[in-house]
């Protein structure tokens, strides 16, 4: 086991390692190109009895674990969302590990608690948020989700479905488009819902969820005895990144007395920007909100802020307080972990508070405009060639696009094509992406987001689209 002077000789090493890492990051594959159980089958078939050096386990990192990673810091990564580290939130994400707090009551690290308060203020302040809005950090967005989903049950239940079971309440029903994520319906089961509530709601020619559509939707459940509950609103669909109409949706949800909740994952980011804040119109209505900063504020994973308008419903859903976990500063302080599912808690807001003060204000919004920028420029290039089109309008740093030659008339044969495209793209291990279908069109999709990418390495990669789409 290693003792304090080697701890610090190792500490120096890896970090001297970490900045070679980023320094020559582009010299990686993108994407893992190791086949099912290569990695598996190199690791001993057992645990040493003794202890080993840490000469020989970080060789074995480099030799073993690392060609099995696929770099998700890289700046030519496109695919899915990114999940973006930055140099003060590693920094900050070290420091957390070192301390080592399990940070689930106030009196267990109160500076843990009252940061995680004043960063999600600020985030509140940079964001455009309601000031009556209460913040609390989660690891991903599909519990910051699940809570919502959780909490709008509760409430709609008088807080009895905790206590009878939800047979008590059959039939609520929740709502949301064809393209919200699928986190919701992984909720909706969860809480004991049942997918067959779940309401998807048709969307536009820009895949927006259908205000109409879903007034008429909720209409019609009353009339048939069903119980509406709740909405989810989508500011950035995965697929395409389409903006539900915030405004008409919170009116509908007003008018029935139904829970809203705002999935903004990835594009909530952008309201760092007051250009974006349109998307935001009506969401003084909302009853909660999330977005990851660890998608697009270069706070690496995992990081994920909820808020809730009805703080009292949060706490009533969640909190539950056995004899040894009561203390003498319970009714003066937030004590997080009666704010969703966890009691363990990870001390989240430190990395997020470095890179607040690390970048400023106006250096996320520099960077987020960067990478809009990007997406635009590219945007622009798919619509000015032939044998390309786009298949879903951008609003924020996603492009979709397809090739599609001339001599293809079939989506049929088009899908194939760019199926083919896509996976020769990847095994260049210079670019990954990945796809979606939209109106049954397969569709690649590439997000400009990555901390540290620059207009060469979006450059670069188109002329790779084009070289490798060429050659099929």
């Amino acid at each position: 086991m290693l003792n304090i002077n080697e701890f610090r000789k190792y500490g120096h090493q890896f970090v001297d390692w970490m900045a070679d890492f980023y320094e020559n990051i582009e010299d990686f594959p993108v994407k893992s190109h190791v086949k099912p159980r290569e990695i598996y089958d190199q690791i001993p078939e057992n645990p040493p009895q003794q202890g080993e050096s840490m000469d020989v386990i970080f060789n074995d990192f480099q030799k073993i674990i690392l060609p099995g990673m696929t770099h998700w810091q890289s700046p030519n990564f496109y695919a899915y969302f990114n999940a973006n580290a930055s140099f003060p939130s590693i920094l900050g994400e070290m420091l957390s590990a070192a301390l080592g707090a399990q940070c689930m009551k106030w009196e267990t690290s109160p500076a843990a608690t009252e940061l995680e308060e004043k960063v999600t203020d600020w985030l509140k302040e940079i964001l455009g948020l309601p000031v009556n809005f209460h913040g609390v950090i989660h690891d991903t967005g599909s519990t910051s989700t699940l809570c919502a989903v959780l909490t709008a049950r509760e409430k709609y239940s008088g807080y009895q479905v905790n206590k009878q079971g939800v047979s008590s309440f059959n039939h609520l029903r929740f709502y949301c488009s064809t393209h919200t994520h699928s986190s919701v319906e992984k909720a909706i089961r969860i809480a004991g819902i049942g997918s067959e509530n779940l309401v998807l709601v048709e969307t536009d020619d820009q895949f927006r969820l259908k205000p109409g559509l879903l007034e008429q939707a909720i209409e019609n459940d009353i009339q048939n005895g069903e119980k509406p509950c709740c909405v989810i609103a989508t500011l950035g669909t995965t697929s395409s990144t389409a903006i539900d109409p915030l405004e008409k949706i919170a009116k509908i949800c007003a008018k029935f007395n139904v829970w809203l909740h705002v999935d903004a994952a990835q594009s909530g980011s952008a309201l760092a920007l007051t250009e974006y804040r349109w998307m935001i119109k009506g969401i003084e209505q909302a009853d909660s909100f999330f977005f990851n900063p660890h998608k697009w504020l270069f706070t690496n994973f995992d990081c994920s802020v909820y808020y809730a308008k009805d703080k009292e419903a949060l706490l009533k859903t969640f909190q539950m307080v056995p004899e040894y976990l009561k203390t003498k500063s319970d009714n003066q302080v937030n004590n997080y972990c009666d704010w969703g599912i966890q009691l363990g808690r990870r001390f989240r807001g430190l990395k997020l508070w470095f890179v607040l003060r690390n970048f400023g204000v106006e250096g996320l919004q520099q960077k987020i405009r960067f990478h809009i920028s990007l997406a635009k420029k590219l945007e622009e290039k798919i619509k000015n060639d032939p044998d390309f089109e786009l298949t879903a309008p951008r609003s924020v740093n996603l492009v979709c696009f397809r090739f599609k030659p001339t001599n293809l008339q079939t989506d049929v044969e088009i899908n194939k094509l760019n199926e083919k495209l896509l996976h020769e793209l990847n095994g260049t291990g210079k670019v990954y992406l990945t796809h979606t279908k939209l109106n049954g069109k397969y569709t690649l999709r590439m997000v400009t987001g990555q901390t540290n990418l620059k207009e060469k390495h979006v450059d670069a990669a188109w002329a790779l689209i084009k070289e490798c789409a060429g050659n099929l």
